[in-house]
């Protein structure tokens, strides 16, 4: 199955589910000597690789980070072609002053936002389907 295509849908049925932790955006220039369990998401960039894992991961290997953000899972089968999901829920976001990083995978979209805007960004997501 290739994922829902209707924006309608897909707002109604996303049903924003929060993976418990503090999770971090860093930079290395190898993956050598790195666990690729410790991670959860990776894309290699022309300037580096960013990681994406576990603050406690991250402060165990050294790694430097800015910001401790959450990390939102749209557990909606979303279509890599579906067009609107993205700019609807980022606006939300927006409109409530909540800044946003999205990762798009195979199956789902993942936001990650600040922790202290973890409670309200999952209201404005939760909104959608009421």
């Amino acid at each position: 199955m290739s994922g829902e295509k209707d924006l309608e849908k897909l707002l109604k049925n996303m049903k924003p589910q929060h993976n418990l932790g503090d999770y971090v955006f860093c930079k290395v220039e190898k993956l050598e000597n790195l666990d690729l369990n410790d991670i959860e998401m990776l894309f290699k960039e022309k300037e580096a690789i960013t990681l994406i894992l576990k603050k406690e991961i991250a402060e165990r290997l050294n790694l430097e980070y800015s910001v401790a953000m959450s990390w939102i899972t749209l557990t909606v089968h979303s279509s890599l072609e579906a067009v609107g999901l993205t700019a609807a829920f980022a606006k939300a976001l927006s409109q409530n002053g909540i800044s946003c990083n999205v990762v798009a995978a195979y199956y789902h979209d993942h936001i990650f936002v600040s922790t202290k805007d973890t409670q309200n960004a999952m209201k404005v997501l939760n909104a959608f389907s009421d």
